[in-house]
């Protein structure tokens, strides 16, 4: 009888051990954004982890942190870098790690989704994922941040000369800021998790971003004007450690890149229902929505055009290549 029970003592032991054992080799891989809950950044990387751990099974596990818990987007870019952190999406910040990134922070370049699948096809996989990995970082599929729109608390934004002294965030990103240099305003570079009090204070008295953002962040509860002026398509990046993904399982790897890729078309769905749907409902909460007039942000959007072309090498190629597949299909 006691053997019996010693027996029975034994294997359960053995059991917990295996199971131990099992838990411990399951590879757990964190995914930070700064994106609140309900944006579209939150709705992607949610979308992409549970695709992932479905297929995975124990052999590794996706784990997302939104809302900047595991740092700002220029600090979880560092953190990918290092191997700290596993998955990024930066937006704008890619152009301070990686200049010729910049091309797309040149306004009014991207016309539609179509036309970004047709520039990440001919420019960002052949041109731009290569040089992001000499910086340290593999880019595993391409998303979107989206259309970006001006709110602010002064006045309806129709022409660049309305944005004259207006103290404006911006994100990390130096074209961003010449950008609005060149329209009059004065921009500030800011996390996005700093942005609401800076709003709310009146630091600042504006701010740029799609519809996604501005809503999951809760600006129209401090902004009273929402100006549709389309300056910036801004795609996102996935993006991990250049050498800790070759330190990955062949198969894990394999099913990560395949499934990031396959979430993008899930990505540009929820956007563009996200623009729709969240425009009625910043009107609904009480913004006051204007068109802005866009030829007259393209005038005055030349200078910046010219200043990449000159300053980032291969940058006015990338330019006229991108133009010219606006038109073709």
């Amino acid at each position: 009888m006691k053997l019996r029970v010693l027996f029975k003592l034994v294997l359960g032991v053995f059991g917990l051990f295996i199971a131990a054992v099992a838990c411990a080799e399951t590879l757990e891989l964190k995914f930070g954004h700064d994106g609140a809950p309900g944006s579209l950044f939150a709705a992607s990387s949610e979308e992409f982890a549970r695709r992932a751990n479905a297929k995975l099974g124990d052999k590794a596990k996706v784990l997302v942190f939104g809302s900047s818990q595991l740092g700002d987007d220029t600090e979880v870019l560092q953190k990918v870098k290092v191997g700290t952190v596993d998955f990024a999406i930066p937006s704008t910040i890619m152009s301070s790690a990686v200049p010729a990134f910049g091309l797309f922070e040149m306004p009014y370049l991207v016309k539609d989704r179509q036309h970004m699948q047709r520039i990440e096809r001919d420019i960002v996989w052949p041109t731009l994922a290569p040089l992001a990995e000499k910086q340290g970082y593999k880019i595993l599929a391409v998303w979107e941040n989206g259309f970006r729109q001006i709110t602010n608390s002064k006045r309806p934004i129709v022409t660049p000369d309305d944005l004259k002294g207006m103290k404006l965030r911006v994100p990390k990103g130096k074209w961003r800021v010449k950008m609005f240099q060149a329209y009059g305003a004065s921009p500030s570079a800011m996390g996005l998790s700093e942005v609401f009090v800076a709003l709310q204070t009146g630091v600042m008295d504006g701010q740029e971003n799609p519809f996604p953002q501005i809503f999951a962040m809760k600006f129209q509860e401090v902004q009273k004007y929402l100006s549709l002026t389309e300056h910036v398509y801004t795609p996102a990046y996935v993006v991990v450690s250049a050498k800790k993904w070759e330190t990955l399982p062949p198969d894990v790897r394999r099913v990560l890149e395949q499934t990031a890729k396959e979430t993008q078309a899930y990505v540009y769905e929820t956007a563009a229902r996200m623009d729709k749907d969240l425009l009625e409902k910043l009107k609904a909460a009480g913004m006051q929505v204007n068109t802005a007039d866009r030829q007259a942000f393209v005038k005055a959007s030349a200078p910046i055009f010219e200043e990449f072309a000159r300053d980032v090498p291969g940058g006015k190629e990338m330019i006229d290549k991108a133009l010219k597949l606006a038109g073709s299909k």
